[in-house]
């Protein structure tokens, strides 16, 4: 009897080592637009920044306005080829760039509906710039190596390559009619508004947008700009201590406010097949961990110092927080819309541990009202 009392009670301790299979029940789910697909470019930045504004949307003004993200890639391209070549070549040029970047092409050339630009010269086909990029690098290097007095038609050269992959926009082209006004206009009168009247009807106010970010080698509460490969643009970055960049993205969601996401996504643990993001604590649970709950890693400020100055966290990937989850066992989950489609993830969406976030997530952006005020004032914003 005392064998088998013995047996029943290691029976019972060893239980909670069985897996347990996620079991996800929301806390937190803030409306966004439906997830879509950045097909084959690297322009993640720019799904992530437009998803974001048209949740800023829908907070603001309760409107569903369906943005095209081609439009600021396009325009980016433009000012990314500008500094390139008035840098003489010691610039960062590809498909990449951050969410400041889609915030700055909105303040200079305004934004538009994707039924007014898809980006597209064929509705049906994917999105795919490959060619075009090595097309655009091409003449960039020679306006570099030539001169630009040596090669002045280089921008005529340049957009032409945009337009021939992307299709023209002609923001001239884009009048108010006679019988609509901004304040009336709805997706059936988009097309008659400029990209510019087109940001005035959004209500968005893009100096109110802040990237805040958390490490080390800077001093906290500061402002600097961040040196990662993508920041041809030299945006800056609002620095909180490791604790309080976490607390902000859960301040910000429990008021209602969504932010843009900027991460490492190179970890075997972030599963687009899953749905999840998580940082195990045993390195051998990272097959398991992607089905079932496992211990995770504590993550210091000076952990994911380290790994970002060693490169095992660089700005891999943007996405969109929308809101929280959590498992069974209580352990939060950041729900991140992604730009790989429906078919990819759970629905479109990752489940991110918070551990996953501590240490690989570079930056988030987000209006600054969605700050708490000790953050707010700690940073001298108003």
């Amino acid at each position: 009897m005392k064998k088998i009392l013995v047996s029943f009670l290691l029976l019972f301790v060893g239980i909670p080592s069985f897996a347990q299979p996620y079991q996800f029940q929301t806390i937190k789910d803030i409306d966004a637009l439906p997830v879509v697909s950045q097909d084959k470019t690297g322009t993640c930045w720019s799904f992530s920044s437009t998803s974001f504004l048209e949740a800023e949307i829908l907070r603001i003004t309760g409107k569903k306005m369906d943005l095209s993200e081609m439009y600021n890639v396009k325009y980016t391209y433009l000012d990314k080829a500008e500094n390139y070549v008035m840098r003489q070549g010691k610039a960062q040029f590809g498909e990449g760039g951050l969410n400041h970047d889609v915030i700055n092409s909105a303040k200079k050339y305004g934004i538009v509906y994707e039924d007014c630009y898809t980006g597209k010269v064929n509705p049906d086909e994917k999105y795919d710039h490959s060619k075009m990029e090595a097309e655009l690098e091409a003449i960039v290097k020679k306006a570099v190596a030539d001169t630009p007095a040596n090669y002045p038609a280089w921008k005529k050269d340049y957009m032409a390559v945009l337009d021939n992959y992307m299709g023209k926009y002609d923001a001239e082209d884009q009048t108010v009619s006679a019988t609509a006004t901004i304040d009336k206009a709805n997706e059936k009168t988009s097309k008659s508004l400029s990209p510019k009247q087109t940001l005035e009807l959004s209500k968005l106010k893009l100096d109110d947008y802040i990237t805040v970010t958390s490490f080390t080698h800077e001093p906290a509460y500061s402002k600097f700009i961040l040196n990662i490969p993508d920041n041809f643009s030299n945006g800056s970055y609002y620095n909180l201590p490791l604790d309080e960049f976490i607390g902000t993205i859960d301040y910000a969601l429990d008021n209602g406010f969504t932010l843009a996401l900027d991460a490492d996504v190179s970890e075997t643990t972030f599963s687009a097949k899953y749905g999840i993001a998580v940082l195990p604590f045993n390195p051998k649970d990272a097959v398991e961990i992607l089905t079932s709950i496992k211990p995770e890693k504590k993550v210091s400020a000076e952990s994911r110092q380290q790994q970002f100055e060693n490169y095992s966290t660089t700005d891999d990937h943007l996405m969109h927080i929308v809101g929280k989850v959590k498992d069974q066992n209580g352990n939060i989950y950041y729900k991140v819309k992604n730009s790989w489609g429906t078919k990819s993830g759970k629905d479109g969406y990752i489940y991110m541990s918070v551990a996953y976030m501590r240490m690989k997530a570079i930056s988030v952006m987000l209006d600054k009202d969605g700050l708490s005020k000790a953050t707010k004032k700690a940073l001298g914003l108003s």
